[in-house]
């Protein structure tokens, strides 16, 4: 799932990938609005409330709101370098050691969200976790050239509304029947994408209620069995002789 990129994947790869991290994505997210109110990866509705809160003069509320974009955007700058210095490198496995060091930071960040006092508890679980979601919607959008998003569902519902569309027309004789495959294809995948993230936010609201912040434990635990079985099916698979990086070439 962290390997291979851009074309040398295939569905099977996109769909696993979506699947999971999608699903942890998704508890991660719901959970955290279950516990403080706040969404951690919602860009969008973020910016909005952002601009409301400017609007009418309620400036400590915006920085916070601020914020939040601003550590969604840090961390995929930070988890970009990462990845850029591993390919610069030719480290084969580097999607993979991002991943890695979410988990890392994630179980840090649960850490904190079970032993810190009241007051810095909000304000550092959902900046913390908009930071990690920054990183993994980086890793998985370019190691998939953005065929896969698995920290927002806005991407991937306008992506599935546009093979239903797609979709409707191949139908109707419209566009060449020779994209049906390609289309169904997918149409797979953005429905296991929204399928994943919706399961995984039951889930995670359903065991964040019974074990609190050993949620984010939990989920860093799963990142870093999925990272740790890509860096060595990597050392066992090495990267072509001369092959550099889609997206580094010279």
């Amino acid at each position: 799932m962290l390997v291979r990129q851009g074309s040398h994947r295939n569905e099977k790869i996109d769909r696993n990938l979506a699947a999971s991290l999608a699903a942890i994505a998704g508890a991660l997210n719901a959970s955290a609005f279950y516990a403080v109110g706040f969404f951690s990866a919602n860009m969008t509705g973020n910016v909005s409330t952002l601009s409301d809160h400017l609007a009418v003069g309620q400036w400590l509320s915006a920085l916070f709101y601020g914020g939040i974009v601003v550590a969604f955007v840090l961390g995929a700058a930070v988890s970009t370098l990462i990845v850029n210095e591993g390919r610069r490198r030719n480290v084969h496995a580097i999607y993979a050691y991002s991943i890695l060091t979410e988990a890392a930071l994630l179980a840090i960040l649960g850490c904190a969200d079970l032993w810190l006092l009241s007051a810095w508890r909000v304000p550092v679980l959902i900046l913390g976790l908009a930071f990690l979601m920054g990183v993994q919607n980086a890793v998985v959008t370019r190691i998939s050239d953005a065929r896969v998003r698995t920290t927002h569902v806005s991407g991937m519902a306008t992506d599935l509304g546009i093979e239903l569309g797609t979709a409707f027309d191949i139908l109707l004789g419209r566009e060449p029947a020779i994209d049906a495959r390609h289309n169904q294809t997918k149409l797979r995948l953005h429905l296991y994408t929204i399928t994943s993230f919706l399961a995984g936010g039951i889930l995670g609201v359903v065991i964040y209620r019974a074990v609190g912040g050993y949620l984010l434990i939990l989920a860093a635990s799963l990142l870093t069995m999925i990272a740790l079985d890509a860096i060595r099916r990597a050392k066992r698979t090495p990267g072509r002789r001369g092959e550099l990086p889609s997206g580094l070439e010279p």
